[in-house]
């Protein structure tokens, strides 16, 4: 059947980790990190992520900038592969906390600022970069009005400009609100998804301890003009007099070439009756529930639309043929149309057929690890505490997703040629063909990068790793799921295939219109969640909506089934057999019009994004979506119809009656040669009833059309 093309290897995939995580999952806590508990005065170290902006999407190091330098010097975290291919550089920072000790510190005095470091600071500024900070493991969160309505950010900014001015001044006091939660040991035990990496802590041989948890992390940025004669005296960590943020700009730190910045910070601890385990909720904390709800709603709406269709076209069709097999011969000759007559070209091998096998592979290990990470993230797996581990994870499934993509795709081309010669050639180009396209986008974009000197560009040792990975895992899975497509049956055919192909009659329309405008039928159930997932990733907003992306991502695959089948039936009623790339690019064509989309999105909604190389690097990304949505929901509409088809056909048996005197012995029947093997004949309520097994309708229409 076409849907065994799917490996089993995939459901074991999904089954076996939720199996083991299944069997611990009694009284932990997910999704979070380690948890750690201070004990008043203890020292705690913030961290700071890459500068980032909305404006330019490029990251850039936070120590390109000419801010104070940790005593002990500059030291990189440890990062994963995610986090490396976002852009993420997590290193220390000068900025100092002790548990529940309120004060008001000093850190450094830069000396004269020279042209650069002036253009740079004017450049970060304008562009509206943040400073990301992190404690604990939690990022700065920050509240600002506009327009009345207060606003959510995490980072602080670089710096700001006044209106109707063109001076700008820089961000140098930063007024930190750390919320903390007595806590005292219970024995628990809890499981960790944090930057160290997962694991599972057991605290029930530990003794009990009381501490302090941090539940929150606030920052209040602001500008300040010191005293550089006076601030100069000072050393690190001096203490300061608290100051309040001024609101005169002759008071706030100015950005032009000789003056000296002074950089200080204020620390409060408050008390707070958030627990560990939600102190990620405000971080979360999501609007619009009532739009996903409606296009939920929406979706359902098209998917009854078209099942109705489905129902009544297709089901109303097969009744009628039914009945049209208990006439006479003669006069099923004269009504026989639609898709009975393309029985002899049905299966017919497509034209780039190798293209097509390899398509539909790539499309079972996109579809797979989507899947699996939807799932591991709607249930809590896919922690916002440990950075880039989404990305990780999608990376790691898709490489062993590769034993599913080689066998169906080795699969359908044994089913498309009735041999295994040439498998090696089709497994290989699996697994070349879609990580080929990602690797030729982002080199391209990397170049840009490299060229813009931001963090984002991808090192040259992280090509090393991920081309090692792809040779070491993803080729030897793809090529033994290949070899054991070979060892599995292929699908058999119900029909015969005629030695020359039925000419296609002429269309009013070229059929590549109905197979574009198909796509905007899923793309309907698709977009509203796609405005969020665009906004997380361009907005720097936080998208954590997995049990709604769940959802959604089970509505677009029954409406792409649904809308691939209904467009293969009507290309085959008019008697056009070349159906098998249109059931792949009807529901297919949906990433046509995400690609649209994302334009609009770009030209509408972020109207900040500046400069050609944010641009390019935006519609880059995008093509990468849209070429990965493609493969998945192609190929998922190419199994359905392919299953519709085949059942189609399996179903069918061509019947012939003839009347006879009662009483009669069945007479001798002249048939054509060529169906002798093909027919058997029985006395039925006085008629000779001839049932034909895979027969190809030509010859039917050869046969004699009365007997006596």
């Amino acid at each position: 059947m076409a849907s065994s093309l799917i490996s089993k290897t995939t459901y074991w995939a999904v089954f076996i980790p939720l199996l083991l995580v299944s069997h611990t999952c009694n009284g932990f806590y997910l999704p979070g990190s380690y948890m750690h508990t201070y004990s008043t005065g203890e020292e705690i170290l913030a961290k700071v992520n890459s500068l980032t902006s909305i404006e330019t999407e490029l990251p850039f190091s936070y120590y390109s900038l000419p801010y104070c330098i940790p005593p002990n010097g500059i030291k990189k975290s440890a990062e994963n592969l995610g986090e490396l291919l976002m852009g993420d550089m997590i290193v220390n920072s000068p900025y100092r906390f002790r548990m529940n000790i309120n004060e008001s510190l000093y850190l450094c005095t830069t000396s004269p600022l020279n042209q650069h470091e002036v253009k740079l600071l004017k450049q970060r500024t304008r562009d509206l970069y943040q400073v990301n900070m992190i404690l604990d493991n939690l990022p700065a969160m920050r509240f600002a009005i506009q327009n009345g309505v207060n606003i959510q950010w995490t980072g602080s900014p670089v710096g700001y400009t006044p209106p109707n001015s063109n001076d700008d001044y820089i961000i140098n006091h930063l007024k930190f609100r750390v919320l903390v939660h007595e806590y005292e040991g219970t024995g628990v035990q809890i499981i960790g998804t944090g930057e160290e990496g997962t694991g599972v802590i057991s605290e029930a041989d530990k003794k009990k301890a009381s501490g302090y948890e941090i539940v929150g992390f606030e920052v209040f940025p602001c500008s300040v003009k010191n005293d550089p004669e006076a601030t100069t005296k000072l050393h690190m960590y001096d203490n300061v007099t608290s100051v309040n943020c001024p609101l005169e700009l002759d008071k706030s730190q100015i950005i032009r070439e000789r003056e000296r910045v002074s950089f200080t910070y204020e620390v409060e601890f408050v008390k707070s009756n958030i627990r560990w385990p939600f102190r990620w909720d405000a971080y979360l904390k999501m609007e619009g529930a009532c739009v996903h709800w409606f296009s939920i709603l929406n979706s359902l709406m098209v998917i009854f639309l078209l099942a109705g269709i489905v129902l009544r076209t297709v089901v109303r069709d097969l009744t009628r043929y039914e009945e049209l097999d208990k006439e006479s011969q003669a006069q099923m000759n004269e009504k026989l149309s639609g898709w009975k007559l393309v029985v002899g070209d049905v299966f017919r091998e497509p034209n780039c057929s190798q293209l097509l096998c390899v398509m539909v592979g790539d499309g079972v290990q996109i579809t797979g690890m989507a899947v699996v990470t939807i799932l591991f993230a709607a249930f809590g797996f896919m922690s916002p505490a440990s950075r880039g581990m989404l990305l990780t994870g999608m990376i790691n499934l898709y490489l062993f997703m590769g034993t599913a993509a080689g066998y169906a795709s080795v699969r359908l081309w044994r089913t498309i040629k009735g041999t295994s010669e040439g498998w090696r050639s089709v497994a290989w180009s699996v697994a070349c063909f879609f990580p080929g396209i990602v690797f030729v986008i982002l080199t391209a974009l990397d170049f840009i990068l490299w060229g813009s000197k931001g963090t984002g560009a991808i090192p040259i040792s992280l090509y090393f790793v991920l081309l090692s990975l792809w040779v070491c895992i993803s080729v030897p899975l793809t090529l033994l799921g290949g070899f054991l497509g070979t060892r599995a049956e292929p699908i058999q055919y119900p029909v015969q295939t005629n030695q020359i192909p039925r000419e296609i009659p002429a269309r009013k329309y070229p059929s590549w219109l109905l197979v574009l405008g198909a796509g905007t039928i899923p793309f309907g159930t698709l977009f509203i969640e796609l405005f969020f997932i665009l906004s997380s990733i361009w907005l720097g907003r936080s998208y954590y909506f997995f049990g709604f992306l769940l959802v959604v991502f089970l509505l677009l695959v029954i409406v792409c089934t649904e809308v691939s089948v209904v467009l293969t039936y009507m290309h085959l009623c008019v008697k056009d057999w070349q159906w098998w790339w249109k059931a792949f690019y009807a529901s297919g064509s949906v990433s046509l019009y995400v690609f649209l989309y994302s334009i609009k999105y770009l030209v509408f909604d972020l109207q900040s994004l500046s400069g050609p190389v944010s641009a390019i690097l935006y519609l880059g990304y995008s093509l990468i979506m849209a070429i990965a949505i493609m493969l998945s929901t192609g190929t998922i509409g190419f199994l359905t119809s392919f299953y519709f088809v085949h059942y189609l056909w399996r179903s069918r048996r061509a019947a012939l009656t003839v009347s006879v005197k009662p009483q009669m012995s069945p007479p001798p029947l002249d048939l054509n040669p060529k169906l002798a093997d093909l027919t058997t004949n029985r006395i039925e309520s006085n008629k000779i009833v001839i049932e034909f097994r895979d027969l190809p309708i030509d010859l039917m229409l050869n046969t004699p059309a009365s007997v006596a």
